[in-house]
């Protein structure tokens, strides 16, 4: 099982990646929302800001998050940080329920391309 500190360098990793993005996964990455990641194995939420490219970690909280961000994420620790690796694909994780993505249909659309 991932630790929270795994899943944070997760996040940093996703994050540097998004900096790096180039064509129509730039377009997504440039999105400016609130978001939140639900580790639903350990139970604790990384809260923030997608911006400028980047996603900004503000705070670990402990249980589900206890605002609506505008993209809401949840899953296992050993499942984001697989994603994050390239050794689980997102549209099939997705579909079989192992990772939760809740945003608008716009937003939706464009994180396709990111993830």
């Amino acid at each position: 099982m991932a630790t929270i500190e795994e899943c944070r360098a997760a996040l940093e990793k996703l994050s540097e990646n998004m900096q790096r993005a180039e064509g129509d996964v730039r377009a997504a990455a440039a999105l400016d929302r609130s978001v939140s990641c639900h580790i639903t194995d350990l139970d604790v939420t990384f809260v923030g800001r997608m911006a400028d490219r980047r996603i900004h970690v503000h705070d670990t909280l402990q249980g589900p998050p206890r605002e609506k961000a505008e993209i809401r994420l949840a899953m296992a620790g050993d499942d984001l940080v697989a994603l994050v690796d390239g050794e689980l694909h997102f549209a099939k994780a997705w579909g079989s329920g192992r990772v939760k993505l809740h945003a608008g249909l716009r937003d939706l659309m464009l994180l396709r391309k990111l993830l």
